[in-house]
């Protein structure tokens, strides 16, 4: 007679079970479920000379600043615990990758860096007396914006080299160019794609940001520098244009002979033009905690916004920064590579 009883707590037990089973795996996908947003967090501070290919000796006293980022989406459980970490940042994937993938992104990363070692090279051997020379080899195609006829053509990674037969030799004269066709107007340009060339005909539009005409990209110039002495810069998987700067000085280095740091550890970020000017970056308060740890005495941080909002400003953040980690470090604000090379030599000579 008890039989339906035991069977009926058996069968709850077993319900109850399967109930918390349930749970616990809800749970554990939903933690670990993607979100919208990758997380960005103090990365490490490497040494510039060990990326130098030249005959002379690199120096190994000036360190450019890495910012740690997720490869993927954070999941909801990265995200949350983010919170609980000092200096972490959530950037949502619209802000971070743009309408490019992931894989996109990493190459538009390596463009960057080839053309701030490019810069690099270019300033220093300007600097140290020599005659570099600069040889123009297009446009990088970086995205194409929405309202481009030419949006289902051009990739990113494409180098436009011409339009309407005419070669470009700078990117100003290609701006110029375009700017002077009247918008609706016909247009063919041509890239090289894979070390092919390719000619693709669209109309010439309104830019976004500028109401001026062109074709619709987002660009950074593609050039190569030819020196003597010969020095190449190879990154490896790092990526991104903020090590212009410390490439900057480590290359002077190299082609001067002028011992700069005197033994001293310096670390620094932002980028580099061909004359010299350093432009701001993102993730500076992460590097200057990065640069802390590695035990750097000297923090060079950009401090021209561009243009841009005060809040843009490297140097402003990085003091910042520098004071609530409390650091010994010296933060040095930098507007042209020869604020850094004049403050090595004050303060190091």
């Amino acid at each position: 007679m008890n039989e339906p009883k035991k069977s009926t707590k058996k069968r709850s037990r077993l319900n109850k079970f399967l109930l918390l089973i349930l749970t616990v795996a809800v749970i554990f996908i939903g933690l670990n479920w993607p979100t919208n947003y990758y997380i960005e967090m103090p990365g490490s501070a490497v040494s510039t000379g060990q990326f130098m290919r030249s005959n002379s000796k690199a120096p190994n006293n000036f360190y450019l600043v890495t910012v740690s980022e997720t490869s993927q989406p954070a999941s909801v459980w990265q995200y949350l615990f983010s919170f609980t970490q000092k200096h972490v940042s959530r950037v949502p994937k619209e802000e971070l990758l743009g309408s490019a993938t992931n894989s996109q992104y990493q190459e538009l990363q390596n463009w960057y860096m080839e053309t701030s070692q490019q810069n690099a090279i270019y300033c220093a051997a300007k600097k140290a007396g020599l005659k570099p020379k600069l040889h123009y080899q297009g446009v990088y195609v970086m995205q194409v914006q929405k309202g481009s006829s030419f949006s289902k053509k051009l990739q990113i990674g494409d180098t436009v080299l011409g339009a309407n037969g005419h070669r470009f030799r700078s990117t100003a004269e290609m701006i110029n160019y375009l700017q002077k066709r009247k918008i609706g107007s016909k247009v063919q340009i041509t890239v090289l794609r894979e070390q092919k060339k390719i000619a693709f005909t669209g109309k010439i539009v309104k830019v976004k940001g500028t109401g001026k005409p062109g074709i619709g990209i987002q660009l950074v110039e593609h050039t190569k520098v030819e020196t003597k002495p010969k020095l190449t810069i190879n990154a490896g998987d790092i990526g991104g244009p903020s090590a212009g700067l410390m490439f900057t000085l480590t290359s002077y280095e190299i082609f001067s002979g002028e011992h700069l740091a005197k033994g001293h550890k310096i670390a620094g970020t932002g980028t580099i033009t061909p004359s010299g000017k350093v432009g701001i970056i993102g993730g500076v308060d992460k590097k200057v905690v990065a640069a802390d740890k590695a035990g750097a005495e000297v923090f060079f941080a950009p401090t021209d916004t561009g243009g841009l909002k005060k809040s843009a400003n490297n140097y402003v953040v990085a003091k910042k920064t520098a004071k609530q980690i409390g650091t010994k470090m010296k933060i040095v604000p930098v507007r042209t590579f020869d604020d850094a090379l004049n403050y090595l030599r004050k303060n190091f000579h």
